[in-house]
């Protein structure tokens, strides 16, 4: 393998030259760098990004826990870590959890000094004791709700307000009898997004209907159809309903639609996520979209912080949400 020994005696530098363009710092000159790359693709040298880390003591990983990478969002946000990983020339380790305690006690525990630089986090069932069992010094950054008084970074979004802006979206399409599928009192996503839905009923003087709430275990589509079949079957039959992710929301349009009903006409539906499919579904979906780009980005760069002698508090940092108004609420336009 060519070194930069060879590269320099091609482009006629010095190695520390070669280093320095390699390194991508900017105090070489414009003649010299443009030498140097050509030597370098006529080489073919590589970096030994292995080396590297050593010297700056460092692994050239970072891991990333999740649920489930088969919800889009999940996957979404995992690509979305992996390109602003790569601009810190780290590699990402996923490990998917199922959103249950153990595997996620688990995942904590094992990640040392000796594995990864830091870790970005999505818990569901973590409690604030599991992380007596984090060894100390490896950055973490929590994503999402999960309520865990933990001096950790954190970065989300503020669940309440999106929620409370879906809903008034519906109530101000005319919309009065208001479902809600997601209810989920051991996910702090679904108790935030559930205040958010009675704040805006409230807001709007409309009645808070047990009858028109419906519950899921999981949040794929589904459960969203299962809950969408129960309200409709039971004679709770609502004028929208807010689910609190899109594949809750997918599989609630195909059970309306198997019951005869017509989405918007007779039942708009709102979803949470803004995934890929949504903008492609017919119809296609409202839904709120977080800015998954920047949750990512801002995830990785406070790994970095912290992991170049970043001190101070934790940073707990919301990211900005639009609500995508589309065929679902509206009609096709």
């Amino acid at each position: 393998m060519a070194t930069l020994k060879d590269v320099a005696l091609l482009a006629g530098v010095s190695v520390k030259t070669v280093s320095n363009v390699v390194n991508g710092y900017s105090f070489v000159k414009p003649e010299n760098e443009r030498r140097v790359r050509e030597a370098l693709a006529a080489t073919g040298y590589q970096p030994n990004l292995g080396a590297r880390n050593l010297r700056r003591g460092r692994t050239g990983f970072i891991a990333l826990m999740v649920p489930e990478l088969s919800i889009p969002y999940f996957g979404e946000l995992a690509g979305g870590v992996i390109t602003a990983a790569h601009e810190h020339d780290w590699s990402v380790l996923i490990e998917q959890t199922q959103g249950q305690r153990d595997p996620e006690r688990t995942t904590l525990a094992s990640l040392g000094p000796h594995m990864v630089d830091g870790a970005i986090i999505s818990p569901e069932a973590l409690e604030k004791d599991d992380f007596t069992r984090h060894a100390p010094g490896i950055p973490l950054v929590m994503l999402g709700e999960h309520a865990l008084d933990v001096p950790i970074d954190h970065v989300g979004i503020d669940n309440v307000l999106a929620a409370r802006t879906a809903v008034r979206h519906l109530i101000e399409t005319g919309r009065r009898r208001i479902a809600v599928i997601g209810q989920n009192p051991t996910r702090g996503t679904a108790t935030q997004r559930m205040a958010g839905y009675r704040e805006a009923l409230a807001e709007a003087g409309l009645p808070q209907s047990p009858e028109l709430i419906a519950p899921a275990n999981r949040y794929h589509h589904k459960d969203g159809a299962e809950a969408m079949a129960q309200l409709l079957t039971q004679g709770h039959v609502p004028d929208a309903v807010f689910c609190f992710n899109d594949m809750l929301a997918h599989g609630a349009v195909r059970a309306a639609a198997e019951h005869g009903y017509v989405v918007p006409r007779d039942i708009a539906i709102v979803g949470f996520d803004n995934t890929e499919h949504s903008a492609y579904s017919l119809p296609s979906l409202t839904t709120i979209a977080p800015d998954k780009t920047a949750l990512a980005q801002t995830a990785v760069d406070l790994i970095r912080d912290r992991a170049n002698g970043g001190a101070g508090e934790p940073k707990d940092i919301q990211i900005p949400f639009t609500l995508k108004i589309r065929e679902s609420t509206v009609g096709a336009r």
